[in-house]
């Protein structure tokens, strides 16, 4: 079949049509691995039923897979620059495409969590293939177009994910409906790799490839050892072996950053540039990465959690719960380059301030509110006013970013940043599940006392009337321990809102956004 060259002429108007198609491989490439961010969300209840999973292992199952999708992105654009980015491509699709059959298949949550790892691993390997090859594909004058349904796809992705994760579990029952959830990412994935075989374009830059091994040990070696006690820690009472992990986190990312100084100054490249740190306002711009995904990701695990495994509603209930922020971030990401446009920076104040003023409005109702008498529509209002803001604020937030380097440095400074917003999501997670699951007792079933004075009360019901009340009294236990664990677990995310909200100051009050 006949193909069509990378890098086309810089002043060219036009561009073979196989472009276009090219791009729609691979924008099936990015729908599948954004939409596993959200999916898994509200099909947690599900998995904890089906593989009777603790909850360290439900943090592992949305953190485990954003860490090591973050900790790929460096490399594996390095691999592209060397190999073609079609064949990373292609590679990651289908270890994505395998790993998500294997996520389906899983006997154990032990089994789940490594499966959710590897596709991980595969989605991390692909996506930085994918702005890469629209940069070569698409002369300047069409590129701006080609990366807005990039942004375009990236927003449906997520805002479908909880609402698609929920119709398969009402579907196929809560046993095969979570794994329908993995098994709907293999034809798109099958398809996906025989059409970027047959129509993206190869060819490499043949750049040498980094030998940067012992930087990327060591980066996931330091966030393993924060991430292991902060997800298993309060389940298992933070013994001493946690703490000592913790510090030993630290002091390896301390080693990370003096080995990537010791690697540049050899004239290798590091895994991770030191000099992108020597401008300040870009530091700053990397924590607010961070910090704003930390926030972002976490709240919908609150709520998934809470909705079902707290309330008692379907899959699909949780799912129609989040819509709002969905709909929201959807018009909010559209309306965002004219607001940026015409507000520069304060685009971003504005975004990151309504996601604050959201989240303190949700927590404020979770705490005040009576848990079991809260309907979806009382926390409609706040995640509309969250989910706008989210979207004035993710599309134009790297951009800003970027901006405080120079240009020789932004494709570097983006790989940064990308993992930033992973790595953030990983460590978000862990953290407010964490808060959330400190809140739950050991047994929501009511002391020997308690059962006593029920059955007291209902002996004239005879037995089912007693064990009506002993399933009243434990789903209202269930429901005031997952509220009061909800409330602190948004309340942390809240405070890494503001965080974000003030870390927005550090950022250029404009930027050429074309």
């Amino acid at each position: 079949m006949q193909t069509f060259a990378l890098s086309p002429d810089p002043s060219a108007t036009t561009v073979h049509r196989r472009a276009w198609w090219a791009l729609v491989v691979l924008l099936a490439g990015m729908f599948m691995a954004l939409l596993d961010t959200s999916i898994v969300n509200v099909a947690l209840q599900a998995i904890r039923t089906g593989l009777h999973a603790d909850e360290a292992t439900l943090s592992w199952v949305i953190s485990g897979y954003a860490l090591a999708f973050g900790l790929l992105l460096i490399p594996a654009g390095r691999f592209g620059d060397r190999f073609g980015h079609k064949w990373i491509f292609v590679v990651g699709v289908a270890v994505f495409t395998l790993a998500s059959v294997w996520c389906g298949l899983a006997q154990s949550s032990t089994e789940l969590v490594i499966a959710r790892v590897a596709q991980g691993v595969g989605g991390g390997i692909y996506v930085p293939a994918v702005a890469s090859l629209i940069q070569l594909m698409f002369p300047p004058m069409l590129r701006g177009r080609a990366f807005g349904v990039m942004g375009a796809v990236i927003g449906i992705s997520t805002a479908l994910g909880p609402l698609v994760g929920g119709l398969l579990i009402q579907a196929f029952g809560e046993d095969q409906g979570w794994r329908s959830i993995f098994y709907v990412n293999a034809p798109i994935g099958v398809l996906t790799v025989i059409a970027a075989f047959l129509l993206v374009p190869g060819g490499a830059e043949g750049k040498r490839l980094s030998t940067d091994a012992v930087g990327l040990l060591l980066a996931i070696a330091a966030l393993v050892a924060l991430l292991v006690p902060l997800i298993e820690g309060q389940d298992q009472g933070w013994p001493l072996w946690t703490w000592l992990s913790l510090i030993a986190g630290v002091l390896l990312l301390a080693l990370f950053a003096l080995w990537e100084r010791h690697v540049a100054t050899t004239g290798t490249e590091p895994l991770v540039p030191p000099h992108l740190f020597s401008h300040g306002q870009f530091t700053g711009g990397v924590l607010l990465a961070f910090v704003y995904f930390a926030a972002f990701t976490s709240i919908f695990f609150t709520i998934s959690l809470l909705w079902q495994a707290g309330l008692g509603h379907t899959a699909l209930e949780s799912g129609l719960v989040s819509l709002p922020f969905s709909i929201g971030s959807i018009v909010g990401a559209a309306l965002s380059d004219r607001f940026a446009k015409r507000l520069g920076r304060n685009v971003l104040s504005v975004g990151s301030g309504l996601v604050a003023l959201g989240l303190i409005a949700l927590w404020l109702i979770f705490w005040l509110a009576p848990t079991h008498d809260l309907v979806s529509w009382d926390l409609l209002p706040p995640l509309v006013v969250a989910g706008f803001g989210s979207g004035l604020f993710i599309a134009p937030n790297a951009r800003f970013i970027i901006a405080t380097v120079d240009n020789s440095e932004a494709g570097a400074a983006s790989g940064v940043i990308q993992t930033m917003q992973r790595i953030g999501s990983a460590i978000g997670i862990a953290l407010i599940g964490s808060v959330l699951f400190s809140q739950l007792p050991d047994s929501f079933a009511p002391s020997k006392a308690k059962a006593a004075e029920i059955a007291q009360q209902h002996a004239a019901g005879g037995a089912d009337a007693v064990k009506h009340a002993i399933q009243q009294y434990v789903d209202h236990q269930l429901a005031v321990g997952f509220g009061h664990g909800a409330a602190l677990a948004m309340l942390a995310s809240a405070i890494f809102s503001v965080a974000a909200f003030l870390l927005v100051f550090a950022l250029p009050k404009q930027v050429r956004l074309h």
